[in-house]
């Protein structure tokens, strides 16, 4: 049988031909292969026969890396993510199951020159890790220290050890992308300016061979900010190299924020009784095949352990990445090359959230001052995030088209408690995330307001909700919705609004009320497995919210879990004992939730969590200032970046990005995808004749105004061959017979200068249909009493109109945006017109477009003649340039500077 669990440690090393991996510890049963990624800029991964030989690979010079998060495959090259350092969080209830979180990221450029010196930079900075410093003569007493403040449930981010950094600073000129050793703890020491300065965020235009990790500060000198002359000097794959740094960057940084992890033998994305209720399942099904006479060889069909051993994985045949829930799996999409190649033992799932083991110690017979024995007592918080409508706070709120909400989270405790010589395990599980309804919020100060999504009806608010909740009601069982939201203010109507909806909902699963803790405690269920036998199950679950699901929800999600674990200890005769001050439960129950808060807050909006106390008042101002700078600034490349390595997005997300400076929702791209579809269909059933014969119909931008190729105002129409069509409601609409179509002139359609990915012809193209004389020619139909004749243009806009007195109508195609659905690419035209199908570039739909058209002219004979299409610009480069105002090329380059950097 092939090895199913993630190879704890893999030697890599070059070769001629690619990059070489193999275990560094392989299994003395196991006669283990090389495996081998190519250098290309699509490279494939192969596994090589065990006894293959390969001259050019010195495994002596090889690095050891912790295990590999994907491919990135980017616009020059393509990087492999590897783990460089890992940090021990503990073992989960059995000594095997041990828990890892990621602590340093390094990615290795697949192109031969610079993985040689990726990989010389990885092995130097571990040798500076490892070489004895002044500071290590007392390690192994501040290792005890931290050990026993962790033990006893203290914080231990003050407590730093100093390595040398020569070394380091050696090896940071090199080519390679590396997260450096910083801690999550470290990025909340940074002094107040310093967090708030966005110098400290920016790249100059020099670091294309000298990245360096999260916490590196650059100086404000060393950032260039060059107009689009400069930009058009520079080479395509300069520019390309300057924003694939900024890419790695950032992919890096989201995996070294201190809330990903991982673990080699165990499955952390299942709660212990979705594990427990899978492994019934898993019984079951062996049962039938033993029946059947079915059951593999080899394959254990005694399950009473399966029963009752909470600890047990299910499945246990099947390799780590075929056991997890894939909403709480991060990497999926980076990892596909080793999944597609049946790579088991590459693939290692990483969780994002937050895992800690911590213990205590309570006294066995507290009434009796003379019994001095105690109870150990493991404390477990495990927080998985899920990767569904994944993002940052003010980019990401409310439900989208599929019901997956914004920073949702499971979080389960788990108790391990030794009580007469019996094992006893708790589990109890409580859920999080953002109100289940369409809205939105834009982070431009401290407290911005909420508001409905004003494009979206009550009955698509309904309907999302209940496939929402009808999906975590099949998983959690009943909810008793805690809304945390303010009743009155800014977060008013948007509460309201949840609390009508989910009355409208009139679901027996779901409970939403004027919360009494008490009350709605009592009789609480949770999972409780002892000595070997199921006592208890839970049976529903808290949904707990506040606007941002982050600090008000931490709060309230620990009272629940201190409730319950006062209840469950009581259920062992266990008594938290009563103390002046804080007692050793407290001290460790209060660290783990604000560990928890602190992650869970990282991942959603960059920073700590609120600890809304008099201690912490100063340091929630920082936080606060810190959530509304990158609000403002950061989060939208960061954005970009998450929706990229998930697989929402292609590399259009960052020509899209360098164009808005944002990017759109894949959901948003989906829905209006589906929008434009219908506008299709509509505008076919609404205006064409009876009798009449559609060739083809596309949706493109267009001036607002007909006789005009560029304009202020651009709306996007359905073009029905001769017909002009608003995109929304149909305000007006154009007829044109095709026999009074005289030319066609097809070519570069350019309506910004600011940025290399609108000044591309390739991507950038459209058409122009001359027809003749709208009075003799051409009748106009007004379906909307409130809209001008459109054939008139704007006297602003006279100026651009061509002197001949031909009408003409500009059409610019819509860019070629492609969105993945589950590793799937759907493209923006694919599900519109089956003529448009396998294009790739905008220039190709223009060609598609304008040939549909010249057919549909030939019936009439006026698509005959020679001069019928003509290929040259409709709105040049010179053109766009002449257009763009001086206020419109300061304000870009001001928003790229705070926004990207340069």
């Amino acid at each position: 049988m092939s090895h199913l669990h993630p190879y704890e440690r893999i030697a890599v090393t070059i070769s001629d031909d690619g990059l070489l991996m193999r275990p560094h510890d392989p299994d003395p049963h196991d006669s283990p292969s090389c495996v081998r990624v190519s250098w290309n800029r699509t490279p494939e991964v192969e596994q090589l026969p065990s006894d293959t030989e390969i001259p050019t690979a010195d495994w002596s010079a090889s690095v050891v890396v912790y295990g590999i998060i994907g491919i990135l495959d980017l616009f020059n090259a393509s990087y492999l993510l590897v783990i460089t350092a890992r940090r021990p969080v503990g073992s989960l209830l059995e000594e095997a199951h041990t828990i890892h979180g990621v602590k340093d990221v390094s990615a290795v450029p697949l192109v031969r020159d610079r993985a040689r010196q990726a990989l010389t930079s990885i092995a130097a900075r571990t040798a500076a890790l490892r070489r004895p410093s002044l500071e290590e003569v007392n390690l192994s007493r501040v290792e005890k220290s931290a050990h026993e403040r962790h033990s006893h449930g203290l914080r231990t981010e003050s407590v730093q050890v100093v390595v040398p950094t020569s070394d380091l600073e050696q090896v940071q000129a090199t080519p390679f992308p590396s997260s450096g050793t910083s801690t999550p703890a470290s990025s909340e020491s940074v002094a107040f300016p310093d967090r708030l300065s966005p110098w400290t965020r920016l790249a100059g235009r020099d670091s294309v061979t000298a990245i360096e990790g999260p916490s590196s500060v650059l100086n404000p000198a060393a950032v260039n900010v060059e107009n689009d002359e400069t930009d058009r000097h520079r080479s395509k794959e300069e520019q390309h190299a300057e924003l694939e740094d900024r890419v790695v960057r950032e992919c890096i940084r989201e995996y070294t924020k201190g809330c990903m992890f991982f673990s080699y033998r165990c499955d952390l994305t299942r709660s212990l009784q979705r594990k427990h209720e899978q492994s019934l399942k898993c019984a079951k099904q062996d049962d039938l095949l033993t029946m059947l006479n079915a059951l593999p060889q080899g394959r254990r069909t005694d399950r009473s352990e399966c029963k009752t051993n909470p600890s047990t994985e299910p499945y246990a045949t099947l390799p780590l990445w075929r056991r997890v829930d894939r909403q709480f799996w991060w990497n999926e999409y980076l990892s596909r090359p080793f999944i597609n190649n049946n790579l088991h033992s590459y693939v290692l799932p990483i969780v994002q959230g937050y895992f800690q083991i911590a213990n205590f110690h309570l006294p066995v017979n507290p009434q009796d001052p003379n019994d001095g024995s105690i109870s150990p007592v493991d404390y477990i918080i495990a927080s998985r995030r899920s990767r569904h409508r994944a993002g940052l706070r003010y980019q990401r709120r409310g439900v989208d088209d599929e019901a997956f909400v914004a920073n949702f989270v499971e979080t389960e405790t788990i108790i391990r408690v030794q009580r007469d010589s019996i094992s006893n395990v708790f589990s109890f599980v409580q859920i999080r995330g953002s109100i289940p309804l369409f809205w939105k919020q834009f982070g431009y100060s401290l407290k911005p307001p909420p508001v409905l999504a004003p494009e979206r009806t009550p009955e698509q608010n309904v309907d999302a909700m209940k496939r929402h909740f009808h999906n975590t009601t099949s998983v959690y069982g009943p909810h008793m919705i805690v809304n945390l939201t303010e009743q009155k203010g800014k977060e008013g109507t948007l509460c309201g609004a949840y609390k009508a909806y989910v009355n409208q909902l009139s679901s027996s699963n779901v409970s939403y009320c004027e919360f009494d803790f008490h009350h709605e405690t009592r009789g609480l269920k949770y999972f409780w497995v002892s000595d070997g036998t199921l006592l208890s199950e839970q049976k529903g679950v808290f949904r707990v919210n506040c606007i941002d699901c982050l600090d008000r929800t931490n709060v309230i999600q620990s009272t629940f879990a201190r409730r319950v674990l006062g209840m469950q200890l009581g259920a062992l005769g266990l008594l938290i004992p009563a103390r002046a001050g804080r007692s050793e439960v407290d001290i460790v129950f209060n660290n783990v939730w604000a560990n928890n808060g602190d992650a869970i807050s990282r991942a959603y909006a960059g920073t700590s969590a609120l600890k809304r106390d008099i201690g912490g008042l100063l340091n929630d101002g920082v936080n606060s200032l810190t959530r509304l700078y990158s609000a403002t600034f950061s989060d939208w490349f960061c954005q970009a970046v998450i929706d990229f390595m998930l697989g929402h997005r292609t590399l259009s997300v960052f020509t899209e990005f360098l164009l808005k400076l944002r990017s759109t929702d894949p959901g948003e791209l989906m829905r209006l995808s589906r929008i434009r579809a219908e506008a299709i269909a509509t505008s076919v059933s609404l205006l064409l004749e009876e009798g009449e014969t559609l060739f083809s119909g596309w949706t493109v931008f267009s001036p607002e105004a007909l006789n005009v190729k560029l304009s202020e105002r651009f709306e996007e129409k359905v073009l029905l061959l001769s017909y002009d069509y608003v995109l929304d409601k149909v305000k007006l609409h154009t007829r044109v017979p095709l026999e009074m179509i005289v030319r066609v002139v097809k070519g570069a359609y350019i309506v910004s200068s600011l940025e290399e990915a609108s000044r591309d012809p390739i991507q950038n193209a459209g058409f122009l249909v001359s027809w003749l004389s709208v009075d003799q020619s051409s009748s106009q139909k007004v379906t909307s009493p409130y809209m001008h004749n459109s054939s008139q243009p704007p006297a602003s806009e006279a100026r651009r109109t061509p002197s001949m007195g031909i009408p003409f109508a500009a059409f610019k195609v819509l860019p070629i945006d492609p969105t993945r659905v589950e590793g799937e690419f759907t493209t923006t035209y694919g599900e519109l017109t089956d003529d448009l199908t396998g294009a790739t570039t905008c220039k190709e739909v223009v060609d598609l477009m304008v040939d549909a058209i010249k057919r549909a002219c030939c019936k009439f004979g006026t698509g005959l003649r020679e001069d019928f299409i003509v290929e040259e610009d409709v709105v040049s480069l010179e053109d766009a340039k002449r257009a763009t105002s001086m206020y419109a090329r300061m304000e870009y380059s001001m928003k790229r500077l705070l926004w990207l950097g340069g």
